[in-house]
């Protein structure tokens, strides 16, 4: 059975913030754990500096390398938010006033409007709003970049608003709950792997349960294949290993 080519994505966090420990990252968890369930494989996470220079080139090698990137922090008006004008660096090209980013920001700040405002309505030249079900700040996107904002309640927000446009074909997960040391089960494990190309195995030792010492996770975009594999395991496994499956 031919399988479908799985969409990867890449993720770059971007803050001195997190690089210095002053702020706990939760995007990544978050994000990785969401195009999960949309069938997407994060294939990667960077951390970064504001750097304008730096972020253009991680950003430019993500875009060749993945399906999406998507981007987290940088976005705001003070002296460090560089994430767009960094994107455009990595493009060679400029940013740009964005006409309606312009008026939608001088609507909400009316007298309060200036200069550090309207730095947030430039963008990369021929990047696009992408609708993100608000009247606040849209999602950009440029190419296969989309830029999320850093605060983790808005990052959420903004990723589910646009969350849909990203769905494939899902993945199918079982969890293997067992009563033994990885170094009991390691040969089985190593053989069923070996035979099952289109499943992914993960083994994680657990040792703060009483009931059981290792989850194995087996994971496919066939539900056949993944349940062939799993039957295969569990038949090779020591008598009363098997705790429980999900």
């Amino acid at each position: 059975m031919e399988q479908e080519t799985a969409k990867t994505a890449g993720l770059i966090i971007i803050g001195n913030e997190i690089l210095s420990g002053k702020v706990r990252d939760s995007n990544s968890f978050y994000l990785a754990s969401e195009l999960r369930s949309l069938g997407v494989e994060l294939a990667r996470i960077s951390v970064i500096p504001d750097d304008a220079e730096l972020i253009g080139k991680e950003v430019s090698l993500f875009s060749r390398t993945y399906d999406y990137v998507f981007t987290s922090g940088g976005i705001g008006p003070t002296h460090d938010d560089i994430t767009m004008e960094g994107i455009a660096r990595g493009f060679s090209i400029r940013t740009k006033r964005h006409p309606v980013l312009a008026e939608r920001f001088r609507k909400y700040y009316g007298e309060r409007t200036n200069a550090a405002v309207m730095k947030m309505s430039e963008i990369p030249e021929g990047a696009e709003l992408v609708d993100s079900g608000t009247s606040g700040f849209p999602v950009v996107s440029f190419r296969n970049v989309f830029v999320l904002p850093g605060i983790p309640r808005y990052f959420r927000e903004k990723f589910s608003a646009i969350r849909e446009r990203f769905r494939s074909s899902a993945f199918y997960l079982r969890r293997i709950f067992l009563n033994a040391n990885e170094s009991d089960i390691a040969e089985i494990l190593n053989a069923v792997v070996a035979e099952n190309a289109e499943v992914a195995f993960g083994s994680y030792p657990e040792l703060d349960s009483a009931e059981y010492r290792i989850i194995v996770t087996a994971e496919s975009r066939s539900r056949n294949l993944l349940d062939e594999s799993v039957h295969s395991l569990l038949a090779r496994l020591p008598e009363n290993t098997l705790v429980r499956l999900e």
